[in-house]
């Protein structure tokens, strides 16, 4: 039986049959790991609902844009999905530090929408942030962030009229799924990247969520092990099956 697909040719619903590949990229480098190279596999939706969403995430899949993947890597799997048990975690002595820090912070949450200077920010925080290596176009960072198939949120983080950060998270059947945080490097001291991980995991609490879905955890990487800090947490270690990442 053929895939359903769009007008464009992209698989609309991968859901359907996991096994049938769309597209498997070639490998390059790891961003994430030294000597190791990195392949993913990924699928073109149309649309997705948050019970769709949530079936893929413990499958390993993550969003970018209208495309979902997940790592297909050769010889390493430490690429992992992690997520908080909303109910069960614990603020550190540090992370209410961050907290009282950015007690006069104000947010806001809206539908996702690319306007200029919330553009403006994000090529500021790609210029200290990262390397050259993600597009600063416009079109990329709408395609990116604000091009989503689904139920998604924006998060806009205020210091009066100023916009300070914004982060992005899907609406998921039993949680909310981190996309995407970026902030004004101006405000870096505030340590806003963490400030909206808490905040977020206390608005799933207030929503009655069960699971706040950081994203890929890889141990030994700089840019991504820091996710182990919110405690208690679980990754996945194969399809469906989440245990707890111990200290």
């Amino acid at each position: 039986m053929q895939e359903p697909k769009d007008s464009r040719g992209l698989i609309s619903s991968p859901q359907a049959e996991y096994d049938a590949l769309r597209f498997v990229s070639p490998e390059s480098p790891c961003p994430y790991l030294p000597d190791r190279m990195a392949r993913s596999e990924a699928y073109g939706v149309d649309a997705l609902d948050g019970v769709q969403y949530e079936k893929l995430l413990a499958r390993g899949f993550r969003r970018s844009g209208r495309i979902v993947y997940r790592p297909r890597c050769r010889q390493c799997r430490e690429c992992r999905q992690l997520r908080v048990p909303v109910r069960e975690f614990t603020f550190t002595r540090s992370m209410r530090r961050i907290l009282r820090r950015n007690a006069d912070v104000r947010v806001e949450i809206t539908e996702p929408r690319a306007v200029p200077h919330a553009y403006e920010h994000y090529l500021r925080y790609l210029d200290q942030q990262h390397d050259k290596s993600m597009s600063r176009t416009y079109d990329a960072f709408r395609d990116f962030l604000y091009d989503s198939p689904m139920a998604t949120l924006e998060f806009q983080y205020r210091l009066g009229d100023r916009l300070a950060g914004v982060s992005i998270a899907d609406r998921c059947e039993r949680g909310l799924s981190s996309v995407y945080m970026y902030f004004d490097p101006e405000f870096s001291a505030r340590s806003l990247g963490t400030f909206s991980i808490l905040h977020e995991i206390e608005y799933c609490g207030r929503m009655g969520l069960d699971y706040y879905y950081l994203g890929f955890y890889v141990a030994g990487s700089r840019t991504m092990s820091y996710k182990a800090r919110f405690r208690p947490n679980e990754v996945l270690i194969g399809d469906e099956q989440w245990v707890r990442l111990r200290a």
